[in-house]
């Protein structure tokens, strides 16, 4: 990938993350990437493009880095399930963390026919099954029920940080779910 186009791709996604989506106009992507519409175009050739780049793109970061962090812990599945919480919290305390992207792009694009709802969609369903993973090879018997309550968890902790910095959700969130991992380790 070029690096104009890293470039682009990293200013979008950081207005889209600030500004929005919809209030984020290709002219202000420009201007603040130092670049031309043409340009621009050249390497996305819509803005609906350009959103399911970054919406990939911030997918696949937050995974790699959530995958890397639990990897280093441990080696152990039931530790890298109890230790989820930990990291998903030093991710949202981040002085960059602006919420989740699927959950606002899907928020601004709620038309089910969308593509970027769509990719949304498909996002929260695969973060919801490396959840179920993380579970199943930890050895809990009902790894479906235990991803789709922690992932509930996680992403009402974050809408509830994006909406209010400090609102302590997090902790309510990791302590529910540590009462829901170690209910379902035990059976």
């Amino acid at each position: 990938m070029s690096a104009l186009k890293q470039k682009i791709l990293q200013v979008a996604s950081e207005l889209f993350q600030t500004r929005g989506i919809n209030a984020t106009g290709v002219d202000t992507i420009v201007a603040v990437a130092g670049t031309t519409k043409m340009t621009l175009y050249k390497h996305f050739t819509s803005k609906e493009l350009l959103i399911l780049e970054v919406l990939k793109k911030g997918h696949l970061d937050f995974q790699s880095w959530l995958n890397e962090q639990l990897s280093r812990y441990s080696k152990k599945p039931s530790e890298k399930l109890q230790k989820l919480f930990d990291f998903i919290e030093e991710w949202i305390s981040s002085p960059d963390y602006h919420g989740m992207a699927f959950l606002k792009a899907s928020a601004e694009f709620p038309e089910e026919s969308s593509a970027i709802h769509r990719l949304s969609a498909e996002q929260s369903e695969q973060f919801r099954a490396y959840l179920a993973r993380l579970a199943e090879e930890a050895g809990v018997k009902d790894h479906e029920g235990l991803s789709l309550q922690l992932s509930l968890l996680i992403e009402g902790a974050m809408q509830a940080e994006q909406i209010r910095r400090g609102s302590g959700s997090l902790k309510y969130a990791k302590k529910a779910a540590k009462i829901l991992i170690d209910d379902a380790l035990k059976a």
